[in-house]
């Protein structure tokens, strides 16, 4: 194998590792940012970047399909494809097909959650066509809070409090400020109030490991994301309940996932809910990376060619955060140490919108959190905001 296309959102990261071990990479995505380009080949991106230009709302201009048909017209080209979060590999060759390929029942939450619901503790979840029939059904449980989330979807957008929906001048339809949703693509789930957890775990066809644990940091305002539950990045490792790990590795084996894969988790008195899981290589890559010192891309390959490689933990943390505009703002220069996921100088980011990636390591947990705000500062300070 010496081509391989990369399909998703965004597939910096992916990307890059891979053309750390030779090969030849095409690369399809949306966001076609600066350092995306040094380790692609070939690159097709939705968004073309240039000074004094908006970049837009994610939410409207997102289409999977557009990638996808982008990337199609690639894959007579290659020897594999692996897929990022954004795009479903259903449309493609499974031959070529680096990982999982029928995972429908994954994506769907609501499937999901059908899935797993007879091994595993999982939130209340129930598929909902409108607004009344969510406050009927919450009004038989009312010692409990719940969310409504996109029943397809990831990176937390769309996800919002019930009673917080209820509060909306429009009760007649079901519907986001943000994110216009259609009839029956909701769910409405039990929210959980706990610690956000997320594993990393490799798997073949008939062995499953944890590699890592991570917290995940949702909703930050002060990382500019304007979504309640919206997905800003990670702290890694997570050295809490060792029950996480050997959960995630049953519910990888119990949908019979291969290669790099992620379970989230909710943790609560001691007791662990599972909410989410990521049939795909997941927002960790780097933070894994520099915790284990390994390149995740040739894990993930090797896992699906049916071996999984030995990782020895290193006694570092590692931060990421995702860093969002908190105004309508002009891109100033902002190649620092540590930024990745670079915007073209001068172009317009509207508020709400990710801008770059912020990733630090250190032997020292806090002092790895510290430097990552330090350059998020950093960051803000180079952000020219428009009126």
């Amino acid at each position: 194998m010496e081509n391989i296309l990369v399909v998703g959102a965004n597939t910096r990261a992916v990307t890059c590792s891979l053309k750390k071990l030779g090969y030849k990479l095409y690369s399809t995505d949306y966001f076609g940012v600066m350092d995306l380009k040094p380790c692609a080949d070939i690159l097709n991106s939705v968004l073309d970047q240039k000074p004094a230009k908006s970049c837009g709302k994610f939410l409207e201009r997102f289409d999977s399909k557009v990638i996808e048909e982008m990337a199609l017209e690639m894959v007579d080209d290659v020897d594999g494809i692996i897929f990022c979060a954004g795009v479903s590999p259903r449309r493609f060759p499974s031959d070529k097909i680096i990982g999982n390929c029928d995972i429908q029942d994954v994506e769907d939450k609501f499937r999901l959650f059908g899935e797993l619901s007879s091994e595993f503790n999982l939130p209340d979840t129930y598929l909902i066509s409108d607004i009344d029939e969510a406050i009927n059904i919450a009004s038989d449980s009312p010692e409990k809070n719940f969310i409504l989330k996109p029943r397809h979807g990831s990176g937390g957008y769309g996800i919002q409090k019930l009673d917080m929906l209820i509060k909306d001048s429009n009760k007649s339809e079901l519907s986001s400020p943000r994110q216009k949703i259609d009839e029956n693509d909701w769910i409405m789930q039990e929210f959980i109030d706990g610690e956000n957890i997320s594993a990393s775990v490799l798997s073949t066809k008939t062995e499953s490991h944890t590699i890592l644990n991570s917290s995940q940091i949702i909703g930050n305002k002060s990382l500019g994301h304007i979504e309640p539950f919206g997905y800003c990045g990670n702290i890694v490792p997570y050295n809490g309940d060792k029950k996480i790990s050997e959960t995630a590795e049953k519910v990888v084996d119990h949908l019979s996932l291969i290669g790099s894969n992620g379970v989230d988790f909710i943790i609560k008195n001691g007791e662990v809910y599972v909410v989410e899981v990521n049939p795909r290589l997941q927002g960790t890559f780097e933070c894994a990376e520099m915790v284990l010192g390994v390149n995740m891309a040739e894990l993930h390959l090797a896992a699906c060619q049916g071996h999984l490689m030995k990782v020895s933990p290193l006694e570092r943390f590692a931060v990421k955060m995702i860093i969002h505009a908190q105004h309508r703002s002009q891109v100033g220069s902002i190649h620092f140490n540590g930024i990745h996921d670079l915007p073209n100088q001068g172009v317009i980011i509207e508020k709400g919108e990710p801008v770059v990636t912020v990733l630090t390591s250190s032997p020292n947990k806090e002092d790895a959190i510290l430097s990552a705000q330090k350059r998020v500062q950093m960051v803000y300070k180079n952000l020219k905001p428009i009126v």
